[in-house]
Formats: structure tokens, sequence, C-alpha cells
């Protein structure tokens, strides 16, 4: 019998001869016209999939390269976790990556000055660890609430639809916690050369504990380039947006191809709960860093991308990552911020790719009993036969876990109040550290030149407020800033030159974020 696989078929299997051929009813002499007929299934099922062809793309880290790979356990950290995934060294982990930008849509360039999204997917045999942080170890606001109106701050204009400086800026103006993660946007790592030669963080403080003891630490979570970091400076970025738009997925693709696999160290920062509580920074906030002097990197393992997908959408345009992927002994700290991206990414992903989309194989664990969330679109496990699927039943084949599988929590006493951050100067203080490390490595005009570039595309009342935001981490910084606007103002006939809309507009992609 022949192998079915070598024919044509239908979606439903059915083979068919030739793929191009419709039924059509033509009429005398026959010109070639004719009258396409609704009983021809091929035509009408090639037609109705192409306009479901895709899905909705990500409102943020819409642009990616991705890939697969491994994660070998390389130092022995069982004395900070009990997760099977770090149990022992020599212990390789599957692992799925995605790194993307962050703003711009799915058609943009790759080498826009942006953050870069980490991503990353460890299929452990206690469920998927995701570690889902981006290329700066801060972020811009602590509050979740702020979440939605900072990412549109950084989109299109809901007027012009296109990126807006002003926008961009009135919001940080408005929202100054984010100065630290401006000016690790805006200094020499804001382009990178590739996506291989990013630093990765979690950003958030997560707890990695013990669940049989209740022991945990805090930790920070980095990952370092073996082959170190290596940056774009503006002038190639620009002309590889044009030119090369999809250079750093094609760059990723070929390395692999070809045997040059990218690696990089996985590194903690570990506090004892008691010295949190008297650290002279929040904990929690995920604006602020661990500086490496107070909390000094501790290695890890080993994480290396060595498999190129087989195929994009089916491996990388439908993974879906959350921070609420943890298996027993790694945990949520108090950090509201990374509470609220716990709830928000696996909802984006019940819209975005459907409600089972942890049953696809990009994001399916190794093992998975999960009879309480069957049915619905798109069930391909096998819906779990006959099973019982209500709770406490004398007929299930599962055993309930120890309670103790979780890394022990606070006991909370309190009472619920309205709450929004205030900035104060311990904002800036992070932020005059990172000042002064770029004056020792000559970095700071490259901060300047940058800032002064993007912000002079602002309205002119949005770029006093934001030289004076600046002003408050360093007076240096304002004055600087505002010298190097002056001299762009004079040049381009006044900041006036760029309005359009209500805000003013921001030109292409290609000139910086």
């Amino acid at each position: 019998m022949t192998d079915p696989k070598q024919h044509y078929t239908l979606a439903e299997g059915r083979p068919i001869a030739d793929p191009t051929v419709q039924q059509v009813l033509r009429g005398k002499p026959l010109t070639g016209g004719g009258l396409a007929l609704l009983l021809d299934t091929p035509l009408i099922e090639t037609l109705a999939h192409f306009p479901r062809e895709r899905i909705p793309e990500r409102v943020v880290h819409a642009k990616a390269a991705g890939a697969w790979g491994e994660f070998e356990v390389t130092h022995d950290i069982t004395d900070i976790t009990s997760a099977a995934l770090f149990n022992k060294v020599g212990k390789k982990t599957k692992v799925l990556m995605r790194v993307s930008t962050v703003g711009p849509e799915k058609g943009s360039p790759d080498t826009v000055r942006d953050v870069r999204g980490w991503a990353m997917k460890f299929f452990t045999e206690e469920g998927n660890y995701d570690i889902v942080g981006n290329d700066l170890p801060v972020f811009f606001v602590r509050d979740p609430i702020k979440f939605p109106s900072l990412n549109r701050s950084h989109k299109k204009h809901p007027q012009t639809n296109v990126p807006d400086a002003s926008m961009f800026w009135d919001f940080h103006n408005n929202n100054q916690e984010g100065v630290h993660a401006l000016m690790q946007l805006f200094g020499n790592r804001g382009v990178p050369e590739s996506v291989r030669h990013i630093n990765g963080y979690g950003v958030h403080t997560f707890k990695y504990g013990k669940p049989e003891t209740g022991e945990f630490k805090y930790v920070k979570i980095t990952f370092k380039p073996d082959a170190g970091i290596k940056t774009m400076d503006e002038a190639k970025a620009s002309r590889l947006a044009g030119e090369e738009p999809d250079y750093h997925i094609k760059d990723l693709y070929n390395a692999i191809e070809k045997g040059d696999y990218p690696s990089w160290t996985m590194y903690l920062q570990v506090m004892d709960p008691k010295e949190a509580e008297t650290y002279r920074w929040n904990v929690f906030d995920a604006t602020k860093i661990w500086p490496h002097k107070d909390y000094p990197l501790q290695p890890v393992g080993k994480l290396t991308l060595n498999k190129n997908p087989d195929n994009y959408f089916a491996d990388i345009e439908q993974a879906a990552f959350s921070p609420s992927n943890m298996p027993p002994g790694i945990d949520y700290s108090a950090d509201v911020m990374l509470q609220a991206r716990m709830f928000s990414y696996p909802d984006a992903a019940r819209y975005r790719v459907g409600p089972n989309y942890q049953q696809l194989p990009c994001n399916r664990a190794q093992y998975v009993y999960a009879p309480f969330e069957r049915d619905g679109p798109a069930t391909i496990n096998g819906n779990y036969g006959g099973d019982p699927n209500y709770v406490r039943s004398q007929f299930s084949k599962a055993t309930p876990l120890d309670r103790s599988s979780d890394v022990a929590h606070y006991e909370w006493t309190g009472r619920v109040q309205n709450y929004t951050s205030e900035v104060t100067d311990e904002d800036f203080e992070q932020g005059r550290m990172l000042w002064k490390l770029m004056i020792d490595e000559k970095e700071d005009q490259i901060l300047i030149d940058n800032l002064a570039a993007n912000i002079g595309k602002a309205l002119p009342k949005v770029q006093e407020e934001t030289v004076k935001m600046f002003a408050k981490v360093e007076k240096e910084i304002g004055e600087r800033l505002q010298k190097k606007l002056d001299q762009i103002n004079k040049t381009n006939g006044g900041p006036d030159h760029v309005n359009y809309g209500p805000y003013g507009l921001r030109p292409t992609y290609g000139a910086g974020y």
C-alpha cells in the first residue's frame, strides 16, 4: 500500500490529486473564465484557512528570535533549593528560548533601541520553570497598575498611529521611578550587536528554598553571555533597520546552523530573609538592583542554544511563557509587580493562542495530570477520557501531595488600603551610581548623545521636564543634556520642527527608541 503521507490531502485526510485544481462552471466559448462552485471543498478549505493562519501577535514582545537548547548544572546549589532542576551537578534539562524586542510590532526592525525580552522555559520533571525577564536588570515601574500605560507610551500615538517621543517622555517625566532603567536603555547597551551577546535578568526577587524544611533565600537571577557583551552604534543600527530588518533573527539562526552555539552562564545573588528586613533598598522593588559588592554573583549552570526551530510558528510564535510557572523549591516574593505578571502572562496566552495552549508541544510539560482543566477549543491531549472532573473523587487516579510542597510564605496581617508608590530621592541613587560607572568607563557621552537625539524629537515643554528629571540624578547630566538639546534644536530650526498631531511626531524606528 502506498504511504498516504506521499499524497496531498484535505485537512480531514481525504487524498487529492492536485492542490492547484479547482472546479468551475465554464461557458461557451471556453475563454478561460467561469464560475467557482461552493461544492469545491479543496478551494473553499484553502481560502477559508488562509485568513486564519495568524494568531494575534503579542501586544508587547511581538518580534523575536528563538531556539531550543539545554541547561547543565555546573555548581551545587542544593543548600539553597531542593528544586529537582538543580539537584545534581551535570544534570541537563531541555530549554526553549525566545529573545524579543518589546515595543515595536512583529514586522519592525531588530536593531531598534529597545529593551530585549528574555523568556526561557525549562522542561523539568516537576513541571515547567519559566524565567521571563529582560536584558536590563531593572524595570521602569513598580506599580502593576501602571504596566499597560508604560507599554502604551512606548508604542504608537492613538491619533497619528506613529511612535511619539513626546508621549514616551511625558510618561516617564511623570513616573520618574524608571530613571535608572532609562539610563540603562539609552546607555551603551541599548542596541545589542546580536541576541547572542546580551545579559538576561529575572529582574524580580524570587524565593529559592526547601519546602520540606520551610527554609528559603531571596535570589536575583542573572545570565551572562560566555562570548561577552557586544553592542551596536546608532549609525549601524539605523542602516541595518532598513537593509536587514531581521538581522538579529538571522544572526542567531545562522550561528546555530553552523554549530557556533551561543551559551550563557547562570548566576544567583543570594540574600538571607533577615538581611532583607534591613537592607538599604526595598528588595521587592523591580526598579532597584542589588549591587554585586553587597551580593556577589554565584555561578549555577550553563545555558546552550543548539537547535533551531523546525517551524518558527509551531515552536516560537505559539510558545507561551509566564513567571507563574515555578516548580517546587522556587516561589514568588512580595513583589506586587511580579504577582500581577503571574496573572497577566497566562491570561494573554489564553487569549492569543487559546485556553489549551499548554497542550501544544512547545509549551507541554513532561508530565501533566490536570483533569479539572479540560474541554474547550483545540483539546489535543485526550481530554482525560472518563476520569472524574470534580475534586476529591474516590475514583480519581491521582494521590495528593503533602501540603509542604511549597516554599514557606509569610504570615500576613494588615488591612486593605489604596496605595501607589511615591518617587523619592532614593529612586535616583542607583542612577547616580550608574552615571559614575559610565564616567569611569568613558560611556557618559554616549548616554548624553542617545538621550538628546530622542528627547529632541519631543515638544519643548516635554524636553524641559525631561531635563529636570535627569538633573535629579546628577546636576551634570541635566546641564550636558540641555546643552546638547540646544545644539540639536538650533540645527533643526527649533524643537517645534517635529510637531505633528497633539504631542509631536517621532521619526522612524531606526533613529532610536
